[in-house]
C-alpha cells in the first residue's frame, strides 16, 4: 500500500491517496481542498478510484467529498454515526478493500461521534483522534473527552506500537510518528485516570 501524503488548505490538513500497488485501486481519505494536488496523483499514476473514506465528518476533511466523487465515480464511506451524505455506512471492525489491500475501521469517538481510525499494512490513518504531539478537541459538538480518554486509552495505545502514525492534521513536530513513539512522547498518552484526563481537557 503506497501513501500520498498531501498537506492541503489553511488549516493544515492532511488528505491521503492511498494506492493499492498491484492493481491501481485506490482510496482518499479526508478530501478538502486543493483537489488538484488529488487529481495530479490520480492521473500520474493511473489509479482508479473506488471510494472515498472519511474519517469524520468535520467539514475540513469531507469538503471535497462531492467534487471527487463526481472526478472519479467513486463511493462515500462514513462511519455509520456520521450526519453526512455517504453511500455506504462502515462501523467498528468492518474491513474495506481495495485491489489487494486492507483496512480495518476502529471506532474512536472523542473528537466527534464518528471519528474513527483506519488500519492496515502497519499503518494507521488516526484523522482527529490522535495527531504527532497531541489529540483531537472535544468541545466542539458531538464532542466528548470521556470517550477520547477511552478511545486513546482502552483501544488505540494498545495496537500495535510500530504501527505508523498518519494524522489528520500536521501539528506535530513531523508530519507522521509510530503508537509507540507517541505513548513516550506525546503529553496527551501519558498515564492518567479518567478524571485526571477530564480535568486535563478541560470538559467532559
Amino acid at each position: 500500500m503506497k501513501v500520498y501524503q498531501l498537506q492541503v488548505g489553511n488549516m493544515q490538513n492532511f488528505t491521503y491517496v492511498l494506492e493499492d500497488e498491484d492493481t491501481k485501486e485506490s482510496v482518499i481519505i479526508d478530501p478538502s481542498w486543493d483537489l488538484e494536488m488529488v487529481i495530479e496523483i490520480i492521473e500520474r499514476n493511473d489509479l482508479k478510484v473506488k471510494y472515498v473514506i472519511n474519517t469524520h465528518h468535520h467539514f475540513d476533511h469531507t469538503i471535497g467529498n462531492d467534487a471527487i466523487v463526481k472526478y472519479t465515480k467513486s463511493k462515500i464511506l462514513q462511519h455509520e454515526a456520521s450526519t453526512l451524505k455517504n453511500d455506504v455506512r462502515i462501523s467498528d471492525g468492518e474491513k474495506i478493500t481495495f485491489g489487494k489491500s486492507e483496512l480495518v475501521v476502529i471506532h474512536t469517538p472523542g473528537h466527534s461521534k464518528d471519528s474513527m481510525c483506519l488500519v492496515g499494512d502497519g499503518k494507521i490513518f488516526s484523522g482527529d483522534t490522535l495527531f504527532v504531539g497531541n489529540c483531537g478537541r472535544t468541545d466542539l459538538p458531538g464532542g466528548s473527552a470521556k470517550e477520547l480518554y477511552h478511545s486513546l486509552f482502552d483501544i488505540v495505545s494498545k495496537l500495535d506500537g510500530n504501527l505508523v502514525l498518519y494524522p489528520g492534521h500536521n501539528y506535530g513536530s513531523s508530519p507522521n510518528s509510530t503508537i509507540d513513539k507517541e505513548k513516550k512522547t506525546n503529553f496527551v498518552l501519558q498515564p492518567r485516570t479518567e478524571s485526571e484526563f477530564l480535568d486535563f481537557m478541560g470538559s467532559d
